[in-house]
């Protein structure tokens, strides 16, 4: 049984950082390709961060220097540093699992925890 908890999100000023985990349960580490994702309310669910199988990782350009995916392979965990953060950051972030032909395509993760919310103000 897969499972997938996202943690870390909260309420943070313009310029100021925070720390998201997803704690992957289920599956070993070099099973999947681990993406993070961002939704605002309306819009389509974007691909901001990836780390492949191999542990390579792959962002948006948006996020590009800003934001870091890293992954511990023994907790089996992916963290996204993110540092600077503007108040277009603002969206439910979520982690998903899978093996997508397109790291940046939603389709191809079979596996997606529940969000955890980041607010920048």
């Amino acid at each position: 049984h897969v499972q997938l908890v996202e943690s870390g999100g909260g309420s943070v000023e313009a310029g100021g950082s925070l720390r998201l985990s997803c704690d992957a349960s289920g599956y070993s580490p070099r099973t999947y390709c681990m993406t993070w994702f961002r939704q605002v309310p309306g819009k389509e669910r974007e691909a901001i961060a990836g780390v492949d199988r191999d542990g390579t990782p792959d962002y948006v350009d948006s996020v590009k220097g800003r934001f870091t995916i890293s992954q511990d392979r023994a907790r089996n965990t992916i963290y996204l540093q993110m540092n600077d953060l503007k108040p277009d950051d603002t969206a439910m972030y979520f982690c998903a699992a899978g093996r997508p032909r397109d790291w940046a395509d939603e389709r191809g993760y079979n596996f997606w925890g529940q969000g955890t919310q980041v607010t920048v103000s």
